[in-house]
């Protein structure tokens, strides 16, 4: 921008003509504007160097803090550097565009630190589930409400802070937030009912993200995809979003199989009762495969006995526990050890049973039983 163009904008502004025929504080503002260009082209290169030296690092967190503060600290460095220049021009001058620049500069620099802060409260988020910068990651629902939690305590300071610089009182503020919060209360109670259940889900963790949860009282059932302060959306099991709301939670019983440590395997297995007297050999033989085999748990509970006299079958209980909770994993393991029972089953001469009737007739009337004396005799 040339002189003259300046002299144009400023007369616009109403500074006086006779301010404008000294050019001193023209030229000490140039100087400000390309000295602030010189620092933050300065500081962009630190930033360049610093991170680098910090990823090969293996602390955490300088590689956060950098990143965080690169674009905020290049912009604080220009809001300095324009407001000086602009209270150069101020002090030339008594124009009324120049005197809001103390405002400008407190407010400006509070948004900006809270731009570093927020920034720094995300990262912090990201790099707490990442399991190849700690030791230990959070579960992405920690995390999340951990990040949530300190992204909205910096927004309403900053806000609080803002107000107090800008005149007001933060007390009368308060006063007022507490009046207005029992119409607020009352209007929007159940999105404060929904707040609060996803607050409750934070704090006590009946789920998190990646976890199949069901209801018995309500038709949910899926895995959740994400937790939000009013929703949490639930993926079913045929790839529909269901978004359920967060104070539904604490009114329902809910069922977590996730957090399942083992699988039950429990099957009742009919047996042939001219085969009865295998039967003890059949139930020590499946007891002894059970405990040998390499997918069952026999630390927990193990029962295989003849249960009951069925209408058509000596029934057999078998009751035990898989070590894997994987859903298809388990019914492998399930198929394997259904076929190795009826294997045992076989190996003992015996048969699995299938629904038969006999029936018993105590006398024949005599045309039948002559018609048999007949067949006989042919």
């Amino acid at each position: 921008m040339s002189f003259y163009s300046l002299h144009q904008w400023f007369a616009s502004v109403g500074v006086p003509p006779s301010v404008l025929n000294h050019n001193t504080w023209v030229y000490q503002v140039f100087a400000v504007v390309f000295l602030t260009l010189l620092v933050s082209y300065i500081a962009g290169l630190v930033f360049d160097r610093l991170c680098r030296f910090a990823s090969n690092s293996v602390n955490l967190w300088d590689d956060v803090l950098l990143e965080s503060a690169r674009k905020p600290v290049r912009v604080l460095i220009w809001l300095i550097g324009i407001l000086w220049a602009a209270q150069i021009a101020h002090t030339a001058s008594e124009a009324e565009v120049f005197q809001f620049i103390d405002p400008i500069r407190r407010v400006g620099v509070i948004v900006v630190i809270t731009w570093f802060l927020f920034g720094l409260a995300k990262r912090f988020e990201l790099a707490l589930q990442s399991p190849g910068r700690v030791k230990e990651p959070l579960d992405a629902t920690t995390a999340s409400a951990i990040g949530k939690l300190l992204r909205a305590s910096i927004i309403i300071t900053a806000t609080l802070v803002i107000l107090q610089n800008l005149g007001f009182s933060i007390s009368g503020v308060l006063a007022f937030g507490g009046v207005g919060g029992i119409a607020v209360g009352f209007a929007a109670k159940d999105l404060l009912a929904n707040f609060f259940g996803g607050l409750a889900v934070y704090m006590d963790r009946p789920f998190v993200v990646g976890d199949w949860v069901r209801s018995p009282d309500k038709n949910i059932e899926g895995t959740v995809e994400h937790i939000g302060w009013r929703l949490t959306r639930i993926r079913t099991f045929d790839q529909r979003p269901l978004y359920v709301p967060n104070a539904t939670f604490s009114t329902i019983s809910l069922e977590n199989p996730s957090r399942m440590t083992h699988r039950r395997i429990q099957e009742t297995i009919g047996v042939r009762y001219e085969d009865i007297a295998q039967v003890r050999n059949i139930v020590d033989s499946v007891k002894c495969m059970l405990v040998d085999h390499t997918e069952i748990d026999d630390k927990q509970t193990l029962i295989v006995n003849l249960n009951q006299f069925g209408d058509s079958s000596v029934n057999l209980m078998v009751y035990t526990f898989t070590k894997t909770t994987i859903w298809v994993k388990y019914h492998e393991v399930k198929q394997d050890v259904l076929l190795k029972i009826a294997e045992i089953i076989e190996q003992h001469g015996a048969s699995i049973a299938f629904p038969t009737t006999t029936l018993h007739v105590a006398s024949l009337p005599e045309q039948f039983a002559q018609a048999g004396m007949l067949q006989n005799k042919v």
